[in-house]
């Protein structure tokens, strides 16, 4: 075990008072990925003030449809907002303004930086949180008029195009709860949960009572034909009754839980709908990868890439936050010891016995 338990603070951290501050998932320390994107938006409204009625209509349009800006020419968005393509020229100009593509990279990167993160959530145990990292701020509080606020609406926008350009795994892993996973990260996850199954194999699941009969009828359903909108995959399993409707959001959260099927579209017109897929059709490369996998191999992996990003944790943290067995979690954190990704045997006040402290914190690249 590395670390010296007396050893104070001071000497054990270069770049922070406390390893609380060192913790880039319990800081702002993340969050510096997504503030150049954020501020475009900020220097939209700060400067709107100033803007002339041309630019104001532009403005208006850029923040209400930023996945339409994102794939529109300069002349769709002329003619969406109701001005000339010269000033939508001239207004990009004005504001050094990169476009939605832009944001869109820099959120991948915050995911593949960070390994998993929450949507919205905040994971108490502590995760990444894409929300937070768009408004650069910590806890943000949830704004009254929520449809008008730039900042979930990015939120909202990036969680819906990354996963659908398969940039990034969406769905709901962590506790019932929806995660953005990178995908060189996702084989650990598949491994965990479904080691070297395929989607075929739901029907052991179920007559091993792992699986519930709403489940494997929808199932049934989309191994026969995908990918499938929610209204025909609720008809042809014959669920489309609204009184089926809990049954059926029960089953498909079953079913993404489990890792049998993704969404990999959020359709808004001429009617808003889920699209769905067999998670190993719409992502075969990850889940091919995640079949190669031991158990041992896949929580070492999602231990490093978690502690790379958060700086520290404990193993009982780690053990709550992804569902895995104690035994397991301390196995792979001794093997990270041994490699010198991590120290362990520290003794912090006020934080927990069992600490473990990914080497970054020691070499002064602490956030």
């Amino acid at each position: 075990m590395a670390g010296n338990p007396a050893v104070e603070k001071k000497t054990c951290f270069k770049n922070c008072d406390t390893l609380w501050e060192a913790s880039s998932l319990k800081t702002s320390g993340t969050l510096t990925y997504l503030r150049e994107g954020a501020d475009l938006f900020e220097r939209i409204r700060n400067a709107s003030g100033t803007f002339p009625p041309s630019f104001k209509k532009v403005a208006t349009y850029v923040i209400a449809h930023t996945q339409d800006v994102a794939f529109s020419s300069a002349a769709k968005v002329a003619a969406a907002a109701g001005v000339s393509e010269s000033v939508v020229v001239r207004f990009a100009g004005e504001l050094a303004y990169a476009g939605y593509p832009a944001m869109q990279q820099a959120a991948q990167a915050f995911v593949e930086a960070v390994g998993i993160c929450s949507t919205f959530y905040r994971f108490p145990e502590g995760l990444a949180c894409l929300w937070e990292a768009v408004t650069g701020r910590r806890d943000p509080r949830w704004p009254r008029r929520s449809h008008h606020d730039a900042g979930v609406g990015l939120t909202w926008e990036l969680k819906d195009t990354l996963p659908a350009r398969r940039a990034v795994y969406y769905g709901r892993l962590l506790k019932g709860r929806p995660v953005l996973v990178a995908l060189d990260l996702f084989p650990a996850f598949y491994a965990l949960v479904r080691g070297r199954q395929r989607a075929r194999d739901y029907r052991v699941e179920y007559e091993a009572g792992r699986l519930s009969h709403a489940a494997r009828r929808l199932m049934d359903t989309m191994i026969r034909r995908h990918p499938l909108y929610t209204r025909e995959w609720r008809a042809e399993s014959l669920m489309l009754d609204r009184a089926a409707t809990r049954e059926f959001e029960r089953a498909v959260s079953e079913l993404q839980q489990g890792l049998f099927v993704v969404k990999v579209e959020e359709r808004y017109d001429p009617s808003f709908s889920y699209r769905w897929d067999l998670l190993e059709s719409w992502l075969p490369d990850a889940v091919r990868a995640g079949w190669r996998l031991t158990r041992a191999a896949a929580v070492r992996q999602v231990a490093e890439r978690y502690l790379g990003g958060a700086g520290w944790t404990s193993v009982r943290g780690l053990t709550r936050l992804f569902g895995l067995r104690p035994r397991e979690v301390e196995d792979a954190v001794a093997t990270l010891v041994r490699a010198g990704v991590v120290h362990t045997g520290l003794r912090v006040p006020g934080l927990p016995e069992d600490l473990v402290v990914h080497r970054r914190l020691f070499e002064g690249d602490a956030p």
